[in-house]
């Protein structure tokens, strides 16, 4: 099942950015073997997997790629991969032997995917960093926030996920589709910052037509706006609203009662945005976030209720639409996007390290003498 059934990908065990990669190309049906290091092979019952649901869909096996038994083993099964995916600092590969001119001299047709916060160059190549850092470089994370307050980071879904690890998938399945027709592979160098900054392509555009303020809290979409914005409840919880478009904002105006006093500025007057805000606020506690639900859910206001992450996956239309599926006790995301006919779906639990270190050995060709000298020296765990 899944649109890349028969693509085998080799996923060097990172953290952030790499795993959602290779659980975006294990939802899409590719067999994805993690290399865990073999000194982190601790064991675990195979009945009872992990809880760390972004580890999902791939088997594991333990090396040791500070041995040249281990880096010998890997390239083995480079041979036969279709990619290989490391997240290391620049040049780390390279000193462990397993960098891209080692990996495509053993199969030319190999897409190599990097990932990185910086880049393989720059003048930040080599420091350490996390997605704050990615963003903040990128222009990411100035503009988000409100009027007067500092930036906001926004979890880690524009650098680590947004920025890397699905353009970082996006890349691999290019490199792929291409070496189909070339016949031969190539790197895919995805940097966070990059693809942070490719994120930020509109609000570009944006201030090149002048309609986008660089004061933080005063535009269309960065809270600015008193009908693109979320607003408290009276029971404590808060609703969405994004009636940007006109006749969307006068259902906004009706449903919500702020259309009554008749004395309201133009929707797009920017000076009167944060007093018409103030009211629109004080309208909101007057009901909780339910009974909102039951004036503005399925109008064209634009409206949601804003959901935890534990009330996600009870809402009627997630529900309907399978959007959240549970997997040995773990409620998780569903595969995304859908197919008509390669249907994607969760493959396997996660693994613990190492737990298919024979198994995925002895497909790839090693018979059990070899697989034994290997664990006998301490490659394989």
């Amino acid at each position: 099942m899944g649109p890349l059934q028969g693509t085998t990908v080799l996923e060097i065990a990172g953290i952030g950015p790499g795993p959602f990669c290779a659980m975006l190309l294990a939802d899409m049906g590719a067999d994805v073997i993690r290399v865990d290091r073999a000194g982190q092979v601790m064991g675990g019952d195979p009945e009872s997997p992990p809880a760390d649901v972004l580890n999902r869909g791939r088997r594991s096996i333990g090396l040791d790629l500070k041995s040249p038994d281990g880096v010998e083993a890997l390239l083995a099964l480079v041979e036969q991969a279709d990619v290989l995916m490391e997240g290391f600092r620049p040049g780390v590969t390279e000193r462990l032997g397993i960098g891209p001119d080692d990996c495509l001299a053993r199969n030319p047709k190999l897409v190599y995917g990097r990932m990185t916060g910086w880049g393989q160059e720059g003048p930040y190549a080599q420091a350490a960093g996390h997605d704050i850092n990615y963003i903040a470089l990128a222009g990411a994370l100035e503009p988000i926030g409100r009027r007067g307050e500092a930036p906001i980071p926004p979890l880690n879904f524009v650098g680590d996920f947004g920025g890397g690890g699905m353009f970082l998938a996006f890349g691999i399945v290019c490199a792929l589709l291409e070496a189909k027709s070339s016949g031969e592979g190539q790197v895919v160098d995805a940097a966070m910052v990059d693809g942070s900054a490719v994120l930020t392509t509109m609000f570009h555009a944006f201030r090149a037509m002048g309609i986008w303020n660089d004061e933080r809290g005063t535009n269309l979409l960065d809270t600015g706006a008193h009908f693109y914005d979320v607003y408290e409840t009276s029971d404590g919880k808060y609703v969405s609203i994004g009636s940007i478009e006109p006749q969307f904002y006068d259902q906004l105006l009706e449903l919500s009662g702020l259309g009554a006093d008749g004395d309201l500025p133009h929707q797009m007057d920017r000076d009167q945005w944060p007093a018409v805000k103030d009211r629109l606020a004080a309208i909101f506690t007057t009901k909780t976030r339910d009974e909102w639900c039951e004036i503005m859910e399925h109008t064209d206001v634009c409206f949601a209720p804003v959901l935890s992450l534990e009330e996600a996956p009870q809402h009627p239309h997630n529900v309907e639409r399978g959007t959240f599926v549970e997997r040995n006790g773990v409620v998780q995301p569903a595969p995304a996007p859908r197919f008509s006919r390669t249907e994607a779906e969760i493959q396997r639990p996660p693994s613990h390290a190492g737990q298919h270190t024979d198994e995925v050995l002895g497909q790839f060709g090693f018979d059990a003498d070899r697989i034994a000298k290997l664990r006998e020296s301490g490659a394989i765990a």
